[in-house]
């Protein structure tokens, strides 16, 4: 059974930076994707990378600021974070599918994703 662990989560000042992993082995079977939940919102897609890492997709809202990239030989997906806002400030999950789709539409459907990771707070705020 695939288990996730995130971890880079932290309290930073707006436009700062923060860097997210995601760990386990066998990673390198799945495509990966990035969540995140902020109190009172629903679960919403930040980013997602393909298995073989050729292809990525990224919300609207992170677009020019979030980078992910995945290391397969070290079996981690990493979300770097740049020019982070408040309105950034949420619980980030990681997941993980073996599902026959795309990154755009696992981004969008996040109940496609079969793994969860148990989340790591972003808090951005000065």
């Amino acid at each position: 059974q695939l288990q996730l662990v995130e971890s880079g989560g932290g309290l930073v000042q707006p436009g700062g930076s923060l860097k997210l992993s995601c760990a386990a082995s066998g990673l390198d079977y799945y495509a990966i994707g990035w969540f995140r939940q902020a109190p009172g919102k629903e679960r919403e897609g930040v980013s997602c990378i393909s298995k073989g890492g050729g292809s990525t997709n990224y919300g609207d809202s992170v677009k020019g600021r979030f980078t992910i990239s995945r290391d397969n030989a070290k079996t981690t997906v990493y979300l770097q974070m740049n020019s982070l806002k408040p309105e950034d400030t949420a619980i980030y999950y990681c997941a993980a599918t073996r599902a026959i789709t795309t990154v755009q539409i696992m981004c969008a459907r996040p109940t496609l994703n079969d793994v969860w990771g148990q989340g790591t707070q972003v808090t951005v705020s000065s």
